[in-house]
């Protein structure tokens, strides 16, 4: 189930501790510690990092985004609950460094969703509706079901991380019309990439795969002495130690348990 979005400093809501069931009782301590140790690492090592990073890669974007434009000072791409597509000015950043910005409007936030079978995505507003780009194109986010005009793909640009192309369906590219009279105007009819058709697409760190691996294989890394002691039942030497460290990053961790318990036993008994 999708997770409602939420922003940095936003206060996290404690969730209730089940009641304890007379039933865990009857089941040994140490087996349970051993399962416990065995097992993944809760989801929320990952799932609560509401911090915002670049996608340094095109396969890296997915989940809630922000596509912050060429534009000065630097805006993002924005729609209403209209459907209305616009730009809005980047408030959030450090220094004015475009590579630190964070949206600080819901309606810069778009959703970004892999199309199965396909190397495209889609990009869905705050209000629902995914972002499409008509034959003139006028880009404008009131449809409701994903169609080849709201399908992009997401073209990593040549020397310059983080930065991505959108091309559209038609093999035509966003790009930022500066010469209006109102303001910086986002269209999709442009047929050569350059500066205004190069963007930086942030977003949020629990959604990049390799972030998210690297913080679940430290998650799966600790765990103290004293509770690899309580699961094998007796003091540990340095290398054993190791060598279950190793097994719970490895993923044969109650195995390697199992067989130091079966040989703590049979040397008790020799």
């Amino acid at each position: 189930m999708p997770k409602a979005l939420h922003f940095k400093g936003d206060k996290k809501v404690k969730k209730r501790k089940r009641a304890a069931d007379p039933d865990d009782e009857k089941e040994p301590s140490s087996s349970k510690a051993l399962v416990a140790a065995s097992s993944a690492p809760p989801p929320a090592t990952t799932e609560d990092d509401d911090s915002w990073v670049n996608a340094d890669a095109a396969t890296d974007v997915s989940g809630p985004i922000i596509v912050v434009l060429p534009t000065e000072p630097p805006s993002c791409l924005a729609c209403d609950a209209t459907g209305k597509v616009f730009t809005i000015p980047v408030e959030n950043f450090v220094e004015d460094d475009p590579a630190t910005a964070e949206p600080h409007d819901v309606r810069q936030v778009w959703v970004a969703n892999r199309i199965a079978g396909a190397e495209g995505l889609s990009l869905k507003g705050h209000h629902g509706r995914y972002l499409g780009c008509d034959k003139f194109g006028i880009l404008t986010a009131n449809s409701t079901a994903i169609s080849p005009e709201e399908t992009y793909i997401c073209i990593a640009v040549p020397d310059n991380p983080s930065n991505f192309y959108l091309q559209t369906a038609r093999e035509k590219y966003i790009s930022i019309d500066e010469s209006g009279a109102g303001g910086p105007q986002v269209r999709g009819d442009e047929e050569e990439t350059g500066f205004l058709t190069t963007f930086r697409i942030r977003m949020q760190a629990r959604f990049k795969p390799k972030l998210k691996a690297n913080k679940e294989e430290k998650a799966r890394e600790k765990i103290s002495r004293k509770e690899l002691e309580e699961i094998i039942g007796r003091r540990l030497e340095d290398d054993e130690v190791r060598k279950l460290k190793r097994a719970r990053r490895e993923g044969n961790f109650y195995e390697t348990a199992l067989d130091m318990k079966v040989k703590s036993k049979h040397d008790k008994f020799a």
